[in-house]
């Protein structure tokens, strides 16, 4: 049985919730009121697993979860409302270590629960069994981490560093459950010199995208934006896929553009990572790209990236030991796909060595 605690100031609310995962069967439920009983529970039940609101009175969830991930790190899955002020609010939690998050939609509370219950229910069993850490931890092991794989990276990168051109490379990077931190620490560490566009696919509804690239573009020093539109593709700029749709890389009047579309029925997870993959196999020399998958369940960009490899791209693997949840880094690994397995605090540098910089 999965122990699972689930926080909202809505008594409506936490009675739906609470039906809805004691009729999935193999949950143990209890419920909490604010944030003050988050932590005390946190403390008592001990939960394998939270939902955590973000706007409750007595004390609000991201107090909630700073004094929870300090005390007894736990899986966080916040319930977000889906306006911009949400979405910040949501980022930050991801950043203080929640595993992930999902949409509250607004109307009736009993039929917002019947659009996202399926969703809802899969993410806490996939928070369940991901590794949730508190900012004192993440920091306790980079250390150790970049010890340890410093001189296994150093062999790898030298026998990778095959003559080719710096400046003209493409970076594309795919990421689900517990990606936005990740990506956060990995777009960060590029220097305001990196010389290649980079494309990034991140599972996310499209009420989060616009605000999550205006978080990452204050953080970066190269410029994010949401490519909510057809773009030209430029060197040294950020390309976040917009929820909701779709993104590839595509060719107009002999000029790269990166392009949204409505999502594509044949991909199970969107903005896709797959189909953004297949899309620079189409239009952009392998033998140029270098694609990182980092932490999500599921295989979404295994094949592609894996293809990148086999025709003479370099690819990196986020390793477990890093990864939230090891799921789509696992596959590209296991395909053989992978260049490399880094700890997600040494992917930058790592390519950032690879562009020349």
């Amino acid at each position: 049985m999965i122990k699972l605690l689930i926080v909202d100031d809505s008594a409506l609310m936490r009675r739906q919730l609470m039906n809805l995962f004691q009729a999935a069967g193999d949950f143990e439920v209890r419920p909490a009121r604010n944030g003050d009983e988050a932590v005390r529970e946190n403390r008592d039940f001990q939960p394998d697993v939270m939902t955590l609101d973000i706007n409750m009175p007595e004390m609000d969830g991201l107090t909630a979860l700073s004094l929870i991930m300090a005390e007894r790190p736990v899986a966080v899955v916040m319930v977000s409302s889906l306006t911009n002020e949400g979405a910040l609010a949501t980022f930050e939690a991801l950043n203080l270590g929640a595993v992930d998050y999902i949409a509250k939609p607004g109307g009736t509370i009993s039929l917002s629960i019947d659009r996202i219950t399926e969703e809802l229910v899969a993410k806490v069993r996939s928070a369940a069994r991901s590794r949730p850490r508190g900012k004192a931890s993440v920091a306790a092991t980079v250390a150790r981490r970049m010890q340890e794989e410093r001189k296994k990276v150093a062999a790898a990168s030298a026998a990778l560093a095959a003559p080719r051109g710096a400046g003209d490379g493409l970076l594309v990077v795919g990421a689900s459950t517990g990606g936005p931190r990740a990506l956060e620490i990995v777009l960060s560490g590029l220097p305001v010199s990196f010389p290649w566009p980079v494309l990034v696919a991140q599972h996310m509804p499209a009420a989060f995208t616009r605000a999550f690239a205006e978080r990452l573009n204050q953080c970066c020093a190269l410029q994010v934006v949401e490519a909510g539109s057809a773009l030209p593709v430029e060197a040294g700029k950020i390309y976040i896929a917009r929820g909701g749709a779709d993104m590839v890389l595509a060719s107009r009047a002999g000029k790269l553009i990166v392009l949204p579309m409505p999502e594509n029925s044949q991909f199970l997870w969107h903005p896709s990572v797959e189909l953004l993959g297949r899309s620079v196999l189409e239009h952009y020399d392998p033998k140029r790209v270098t694609a990182v998958l980092l932490t999500g369940m599921g295989y979404d960009g295994s094949d592609a990236f894996a293809e990148i490899k086999k025709r003479g791209g370099r690819t990196i693997a986020e390793s477990e030991e890093s990864a939230v949840v090891y799921g789509m880094p696992a596959e590209l690994v296991a395909k053989g796909g992978a260049s490399l397995v880094l700890a997600v605090e040494r992917v930058a540098s790592q390519l950032s060595t690879w562009a020349g910089r």
